[in-house]
């Protein structure tokens, strides 16, 4: 690595990659965001055994669960952070929105996050990857925590002027990135309302707050964060990547097809990951069903072509 390269010098432009810390009141929110989720699937288990879920529970989670992953997968992702395609104003603000119930942090704050990630993909500088220790089996195990969820503790914040200056001159998109709490009072209390309202109930309420809330957002952050680890360690790899990214099917269906990873990382901003026969990739469907109704233009799908050639340079 250069001295240009460095993840505590820019790039390229005057602003650093690390713009301060955070201050201890969002520390603490952080580790609420983290914790308290993961609690809730400890204690699903033996919560479930015989009582405590219903069928209107799964319901509501499952329909929590597909919009705030594809917040996630279609919008902080393929959108926002990659720009695989362009779409109308409406749009854009509902991917945003969807995104925020995920509880993954504000739109711009994941966004910088993930384009620094790729612009120091497993080097030095990455805020994420499992590779930064080492590759002895100690130091892998201490890399997969810091990749799947010890890096949310880093109290450094990226630059969000150097990685989003196009979020940040959006008004749209900064007012819904500043109502972040908002949204996740209403991804936790939403299913809780609907869950109260369906059964008439406060114990309808309660499940539904546990399950399609808290149990939904936990399983989302795994199956998210589980992308920055396992997809970065184990799998195959069919195309040139300048990393260690992989693709592990059995997390094609929760994650939308994020996990087809090794070809995001070799071609960024094509819109469908999973580009072999029999790979999944909801999240490209999502994003086919908008370009059909008019509300996405632009975007960029795979050329045969191109996957030749990138899969030729793995050979």
């Amino acid at each position: 690595m250069t001295a240009v390269d460095s993840p505590t010098r820019p790039a390229a432009g005057p602003k650093p990659v690390i713009d301060g810390q955070r201050g201890m009141a969002a520390q603490i929110a952080v580790y609420a965001f983290v914790i308290l989720p993961l609690l809730a699937i400890v204690v699903a288990v033996p919560f479930a055994w015989g009582w405590g879920l219903t069928w209107t529970d799964v319901a509501i989670g499952a329909a929590f669960y597909i919009v705030s992953c594809l917040g996630i997968t279609v919008g902080f992702h393929r959108y926002f952070t990659h720009s695989s395609f362009k779409a109308k104003r409406p749009l854009r603000i509902a991917l945003a929105v969807a995104g925020m119930l995920a509880m993954q942090g504000p739109v711009i704050t994941w966004v910088a996050d993930h384009r620094r990630h790729h612009a120091f993909s497993d080097k030095e500088g990455d805020p994420h990857s499992p590779w930064l220790y080492g590759d002895t089996t100690r130091a892998l195990a201490k890399g997969f925590y810091h990749a799947h969820t010890g890096w949310l503790f880093d109290r450094d914040t990226t630059n969000a002027k150097r990685f989003t200056p196009d979020l940040l001159a959006d008004s749209d998109i900064v007012r819904v990135n500043r109502l972040f709490v908002v949204w996740s009072v209403v991804t936790l209390l939403g299913p809780a309302l609907l869950g109260g309202l369906i059964t008439m109930s406060w114990w309808g309420a309660f499940t539904a707050f546990f399950w399609a809330g808290l149990v939904r957002v936990g399983l989302l952050h795994h199956v998210t964060w589980s992308i920055n680890s396992i997809c970065h360690m184990i799998g195959d790899q069919p195309f040139a990547s300048r990393d260690h990214s992989r693709n592990v099917w059995p997390l094609a269906i929760l994650s939308a097809g994020e996990s087809w990873h090794n070809l995001h990382h070799a071609d960024p901003t094509c819109a469908r990951h999973g580009v072999q026969r029999g790979q999944i990739d909801i999240s490209a469907r999502v994003i086919w069903i908008f370009e059909k109704l008019g509300w996405a233009s632009n975007v960029r799908w795979p050329t045969t072509k191109r996957l030749e050639k990138l899969a030729t340079k793995a050979a």
